[in-house]
């Protein structure tokens, strides 16, 4: 059944996926010709780039299919909005959970990585977010306020590793976060994803500092 949720009616049965050609790219759609059909698929605005190098290729989507109020409310438009990976389509949905944005909102909003947004929330990084077209000061608080400590999975959507320029420093600060009762693995884990966010880092307690800030811990 459809749920609705911020004045949208979404639904999970119908279209989570779709594969096909990419044809054409808009800065708000892609146009994907799936055998006798074709579709416009909404995309975030951090995709466009990326998206005018596939055309003419097949592509796939994972597709947030939704209900988009037009007229006050009167009648509504079927809608579909199209990410590279299921992550960032979980992502999307939690960004859309926080009060005043809405789907095209965040379409608009998210020009950055989503895992580069979800580093700067968890860091509180209201200068970051308010970069974010149509994020002001107030709309960055409210984020960090709804958001913050619920992105552990999407700050370790990267793929990139920076290597700290003191290999010493990154292992003392591992030592650090077991004697304070972390597994090994989870210190490890926690420490790059410091490093990855701060690459200037240069002592382990101001690593280890920053995995309590990460974690919520004051």
């Amino acid at each position: 059944m459809p749920k609705k949720q911020d004045g949208h009616w979404y639904t999970n049965t119908v279209i989570t996926r779709i594969q096909g050609k990419l044809v054409e790219v808009t800065e708000r759609a892609a146009i994907v010709q799936v055998e006798l059909l074709t579709y416009s698929i909404l995309i975030p605005a951090a995709d466009y780039t990326n998206l005018l190098n596939q055309i003419n290729q097949q592509i796939e989507f994972h597709t947030l299919y939704y209900f988009e109020g037009q007229a006050q409310g009167n009648s509504f438009v079927p809608r579909l909005i199209g990410f590279s990976n299921e992550r960032d389509r979980s992502f999307f949905q939690l960004f859309t959970t926080v009060k005043g944005i809405g789907n095209r909102k965040a379409l608009r909003a998210l020009i950055k990585p989503f895992n580069e947004i979800a580093c700067a929330i968890a860091q509180r990084d209201i200068a970051i977010l308010t970069e974010l077209p149509e994020i002001g000061k107030r709309s960055a608080e409210t984020i960090i306020a709804q958001l913050h400590g619920k992105l552990d999975e999407y700050i370790g959507a990267t793929n990139i590793t920076i290597e700290p320029s003191e290999p010493a420093v990154f292992n003392d600060a591992i030592e650090m976060l077991m004697q304070l009762g972390e597994t090994k693995s989870d210190a490890k884990k926690l420490v790059q994803k410091v490093i990855n966010m701060e690459p200037s880092i240069n002592s382990a307690d101001q690593i280890v500092h920053a995995t309590f800030q990460f974690k919520g811990i004051t």
